[in-house]
């Protein structure tokens, strides 16, 4: 799900930040316990959303997003 926002977003993405990325999106659908598709597919537009406007510390972005 991330790596298909990352290309909706058109933006370029190093494998250690689209790992970063992934991470915190699998531990904010744990801890929210997303079920839905369309939920998913809007943490995930909000995960690479928030990393791209600076938000690019794992801790920080977890916090953020739940």
């Amino acid at each position: 799900m991330i790596r298909f926002h990352i290309t909706e977003a058109q933006t370029v993405l190093s494998d250690e930040e689209v790992a970063l990325c992934q991470r915190v999106y699998d531990h904010v659908v744990l801890v929210r316990q997303i079920k839905t598709d369309p939920e998913r597919e809007e943490l995930a537009a909000r995960v690479i959303q928030s990393f791209q406007h600076g938000v690019k510390d794992e801790d920080a972005l977890m916090r953020l997003l739940i």
